[in-house]
């Protein structure tokens, strides 16, 4: 169904408040790891003059210095020297795509999973063809490199570890990148990415719409906010799992194509620096599930 709300794109003045807040934890981030005020100047002035560039270009007339100018209000000499250089991009390191493709197979496909859909221990090496072990489970996925050198790579990275058995386990450890480590930045860039770009797309009116919802509470006690995220943890790792093994399993029959897709979740806690009401219940306005 269409929207029935009409069309208002956000002037400059109205955006300014939930720019300010969307960017707060990224300056906090870059203040934290020494990227100062002029160095970020500097990568949005190419991120200006790239995006003025491409997504703004004309159907059937060239982009030209002067228009990307006037888009983005920096000085032609510095749009001249600028375009064509690209911008910052976060590609995914070899390892990272490598490692993801391998552990959302272990976690989707029939072979690799028990009855509880939950991955399996396998040994090490395949006794007889068609059996489910960590050396068919890679060589399914990729025969660019040696099982073993990602068996050793991952128990180096704590992402498996060997069972009494010698079975290779895979540990919770698998979901979350080490912090500050080339994985975990990668998916910042990612994540996050996609997350605003979903947002961007709705405020801006692009059809179809697409899910960004959020369930929000406020006021409530630290114990009531632990129990919540913990809860919340569990409901959306089978959502994920889920999802995975749909996908997994649509990917085997498909086609291909350009197109990719993404499904994301995130929890937050934090204590709110803002005066509360005396009384959990005169928050209810500020409660519940929200666009």
């Amino acid at each position: 169904m269409d929207d029935p709300s009409p069309r208002t794109l956000p002037d400059a003045a109205r955006l300014q408040a939930p720019i300010a807040r969307l960017l707060r934890p990224l300056v906090r981030l870059l203040i934290h790891s020494g990227i100062t005020f002029p160095a970020l100047c500097d990568l949005l002035r190419e991120l200006y003059v790239n995006v003025a560039e491409y997504d703004f270009a004309l159907s059937r007339k060239e982009q030209t210095d002067s228009r990307v100018s006037l888009l983005t209000g920096i000085h032609r000499k510095e749009v001249r020297r600028l375009r064509g250089a690209g911008a910052p991009i976060s590609a995914a390191p070899a390892c990272v795509s490598r490692a993801s493709r391998i552990i959302a197979r272990w976690l989707a496909a029939p072979q690799f999973t028990d009855e509880r859909k939950r991955p399996l221990p396998l040994p090490r090496l395949s006794e007889h063809d068609g059996d489910a072990s960590f050396e068919s489970l890679v060589a399914s996925v990729t025969r660019d490199v040696r099982p073993r050198a990602v068996l050793d790579e991952w128990l180096d990275r704590k992402l498996v570890t060997i069972d009494a058995e010698g079975r290779v386990v895979l540990a919770e450890a698998a979901f979350v990148p080490h912090s500050g480590s080339d994985q975990q930045l990668y998916y910042l860039g990612r994540n996050l990415h996609d997350h605003a770009a979903a947002a961007v797309a709705n405020v801006l009116g692009e059809k179809p719409r697409f899910l960004e919802r959020a369930v929000h509470y406020e006021g409530l006690s630290e114990a009531l906010a632990q129990r919540l995220e913990e809860r919340s943890r569990d409901l959306a790792l089978g959502v994920l799992q889920e999802a995975n093994r749909e996908a997994h399993d649509a990917c085997e029959t498909d086609a291909g194509g350009k197109y990719r897709w993404t499904l994301g979740v995130y929890i937050y806690r934090e204590k709110d620096a803002k005066p509360q009401p005396e009384s959990p219940a005169q928050e209810n306005d500020a409660r519940g599930p929200s666009q």
